[in-house]
Formats: C-alpha cells, structure tokens, sequence
C-alpha cells in the first residue's frame, strides 16, 4: 500500500454511477447501449450475442439542462455468461433491467434480477420494444407483477419506462432516470485515497500482452504506479481510456484499460494499487505465501476422464466455457479442465494434450496457428473452434456424449414358467412352459431362475405353438427348444430379454 506520509488529506467528492444493463438475450441491451454511445457494438458481436463484459463512458443532459457521466456496463444475456453478469452487478451502483415488451419476463430476466438483488443496487425497468406491432405494454407489466417485480403505478415503488432502442423514443428519460437514482444513492469517493477498484476483463494481446479492464471507485490512478492484481501486478506505463486512447490518470467511476501485467489477471476481483515495484512484489510474495490462497485439490474419480483444454480470448468467456462444462452431468464420464488459458491455439497446446487419449482443445474467438494445425492433424488431435457460445454449448454436449462410454442393459420382456422337461441332448433341453406375462421370442437370451435365485442363461433356438413354429408366443401354452448347460426342471423360470446399448 502507498506510504502513510504521501497520502494526502481527504477529498471526497460525488462520483458518477456506473450502471449495469441486464436482461434476456435478444431483449436489446446492446441496442440500448449502441444508441446512447452512437457506435456499432452489435454489429461487431457473433451472432448479435454481447459475449464480452465492456465498459463505456457517456454523457448526458437532463431535463434541467444539466451534464452529467454515466459509466455503462455493457452484460452478456446469454446463460452460460452467468458469472459476468453477477461481475457485474456487483462492480455497478444502478442497474437497468431491461425487458421485451413482446416476450414480458424470461428466465434469464428472472436470472438478472438475482443478480442485482445479491448486489443490492437500486434498478430501473426498461421496457423495450415499444415500437413492434407486438408489443403490450400491459402484458408486460402484468408479467412483472407476477414474477414479483413490483413497477411504480402498480402497488411497486420500482421506476420504469417504456423505450425503443431502435428508434431513441424514451431514452431520454430513462438517463434522466438513472441520474436521478444515482443521486438518491449519494454515490461518492476520496479523490486523495489510495486507488482501488474493480477488474470487469482481462485478456492476452497478441501483440501487447496481458490487459486488464478496471473500474476506479476510490482514488487517482496515475502513471508510475503499480496495479496489484491477486498474484499478478503492472506498472501503470500503458493506460487507455474506453476509446483506446493514452491517458495520464484516471479518476473516480473511470474505466482504464492497463497493459502489461506478467500474468493473465483474475476477474472479478478489487485490483489494489502501490507505489513502485518492491512494494508490489512483496505484496504478491505476501498473497503466494497465504496458506489460504492454495489451491483445493479436487477428489479422484473412478470414472472415466474426458480431458479438455480451453483456449478463450478473454478470461471472462472461460468462465462461461467452464460454466456450460459444469451443466454436463454423467455417471459414466468425468469431465476434467486440463487447461484454460487466453491466447490463439499454439503448437504448445498440441503437444500438451497428444499424450492423453480423447483429448479436445476447445477455443473460442480466437485462431488456431498453422502449426498447430498441422501437428494436431498429425497426432490427431481433435481442435474445434467456436465464436457464438450456444453452438460451442451444443457442441461441447454432443461431443462429451460420444466420448461416453457404452453399456449393455438387459430389459426383461417377459417371464415364463416350465411347466415339463422332456429331453435333453446336446444342450438343447425340449421343454413345455407357459407364458405369464409380456412375451419371449425366438434366438432370444433368457435368464433361468429357481425360486427367485438366477442358476444360468441361455437361447431360445424353437417356438412352436399350436404344433406349428412361431416367431414368438405372448400368452398360454406352448413348447420351446432351450440350449443351455444348466440342469432345468419343472417349476423353474424363464426371464426373456434383450440387450439395448445405452
């Protein structure tokens, strides 16, 4: 931590609001956001899918003629992207909780929802859409009631407004909104405090490195300072504000971006901040030496493994990967992360997993380098590569199931009861039985069982019924060929069956 003596004297002033806009895929966050900040964020996402946790700064004039800076949170919808969402809700102090007024409430609204009340953030309801022949206002506030979403002029206290992304009509009033709840919150900070935050994104750069994504909400932060991120730290040489462009310090509610940690950093996490190298690394020798910073290891299963190595663009779509991982329920196979790193897919990626039998890369928005290719191609190990996480999610399923393991199951189809023996040679018993239930056929399996206890199996070869051969026989009398090499009497059964493949 910075020294006590150059800490200077309190300054606390109010701090803008950083705001998190959540809600159900397609329900047009990112359209929400593309018109307030006049840029193209959807037509840059895979599928129209937000799938990166982003950060931008806007401003706005109220009603009262009056500028104020709104921070924007930009949430991936999607489930599999549950952990950046709450990421988010915690990093924010208002939340917009957006809603279709065509769809009403979905479970990932209700997801959401979860999310800002684990924050304990003040929220705003957008109701979007308004513009679509399909839209019902009524509905969709009916909705929201019923999910216990209790909206202003319907017995709630919880602000709302009607807008279209699209067209703009709304958006207005919806900032006006959140400058108004922000200001109920007295949101505020020390100018003068050491700085402090949160990490929303990390990533590598090809070129440039290991990057984090921060939000300041305590302090200046300046260049020649350290950034102490878990284990990992940066001096403060390369910082870049929301736009990519080269700033000095960076003030309360700001998003920076800082290039050059050694390690890939952990997200999710309040990054801290001192004042030279050697109290950074002793801070993180300080967190390396922690008995409680070791590492769980998990308990050995018996089951068969399935080893997956992850390559992602940024640390919060591991996450995602791993989240969808997690759904995969089998009591055959064992899923098992070998690896899951950010980065294009290297020839160090092959070589790591050729040695283990079934071995899959996985990588998501990110190049398979020709190398790799070809040594994987070689050694024959499987890489595939997605950029829109539900067809990785549809992938990464069927792919596990056919790495499971097959087994036989034995489905009784009937029981029958031996009701003579006649002769017996070479194995082949003639016998008379009758057929209580279901039914036995010919060349099928049978179990023999002598008061309830299974003493031996064997084949159905003849079925004659009637004195004619049949197929097979579903009730009454009847007279069979058994071949067996268990000794069989009157009194015994016989439970048919067949093997199905599961």
């Amino acid at each position: 931590m910075a020294k006590k003596s150059k800490q200077a004297a309190p300054n606390v002033i109010k701090r803008h609001p950083v705001v998190a806009v959540m809600g159900h895929i397609d329900h047009g966050k990112s359209t929400l956001l593309d018109f307030i900040r006049k840029s193209n964020v959807v037509g840059g996402e895979a599928g129209g899918i937000t799938q990166h946790l982003s950060a931008y700064m806007v401003e706005h004039t109220t009603k009262d003629n009056v500028t104020e800076t709104i921070t924007f949170l930009d949430t991936p919808g999607h489930e599999a992207f549950q952990k950046m969402r709450l990421r988010s809700a915690d990093v924010a102090d208002v939340a917009i909780l957006i809603v279709s007024a065509e769809d009403g409430v979905k479970p990932q609204t209700l997801e959401a929802l979860a999310a800002i009340k684990a924050a304990d953030i003040p929220y705003i309801v957008a109701i979007n859409k308004i513009d679509k022949p399909g839209a019902n206002i009524q509905t969709t506030q009916n909705s929201l009631i019923e999910n216990e979403i209790y909206i202003e002029g319907m017995g709630g206290d919880i602000p709302w407004i009607g807008i279209s992304a699209k067209s703009g009509e709304g958006i207005d009033d919806l900032l006006d909104l959140v400058v108004l709840t922000a200001d109920l919150a007295e949101l505020s900070g020390d100018t003068n405090a050491t700085p402090s935050g949160h990490v929303i994104e990390s990533k590598v750069d090809a070129k440039r490195g290991n990057t984090a994504t921060l939000i300041v909400k305590e302090g200046t932060l300046k260049t020649g300072q350290f950034v102490v991120i878990g284990t990992t730290y940066s001096p403060v040489r390369i910082m870049e504000d929301h736009q990519g462009n080269p700033i000095k310090e960076a003030g309360l509610s700001v998003p920076v971006r800082i290039v050059g940690f050694g390690g890939v950093p952990e997200v999710g996490v309040v990054f801290d901040t001192v004042e030279n190298k050697k109290e950074a690394e002793a801070l993180v020798s300080e967190r390396l030496n922690n008995p409680a910073a070791a590492t769980v290891v998990p308990t050995r299963s018996n089951l068969p493994m399935v080893p997956i190595l992850i390559k992602a663009d940024v640390y919060g779509t591991l996450e995602a990967i791993q989240h969808e991982l997690d759904k995969f329920e089998s009591d055959r196979i064992t899923v098992k992360v070998i690896g899951a790193t950010v980065g294009d897919i290297n020839v160090s990626d092959v070589q790591n997993v050729s040695a283990t039998p079934d071995a899959i890369i996985v990588g998501f928005n990110v190049k398979v380098e020709r190398p790799a290719k070809d040594l994987a191609e070689r050694l024959n190990v499987e890489i595939d590569t997605f950029d829109i996480i539900y067809e990785l999610s549809e992938w990464l399923n069927t792919a596990l199931k056919n790495r499971t393991p097959k087994k036989e199951e034995k489905i009784e189809t009937g029981s029958v009861k031996i009701l003579k023996h006649f002769s017996t040679q070479k194995f082949i018993h003639v016998l008379g039985g009758r057929c209580d239930e279901g039914e036995i056929k010919m060349n099928q399996p049978v179990k023999i069982l002598r008061r309830d206890i299974e003493i031996g199996g064997g084949i159905i070869k003849n079925l004659q019924q009637g004195k004619t051969d049949v197929d097979r026989v579903t009730e009454g009398e009847f007279g069979m060929q058994l071949e067996t090499k268990t000794e069989i009497a009157a009194g015994d059964y016989l439970k048919p069956y067949d093997t199905v493949i599961t």
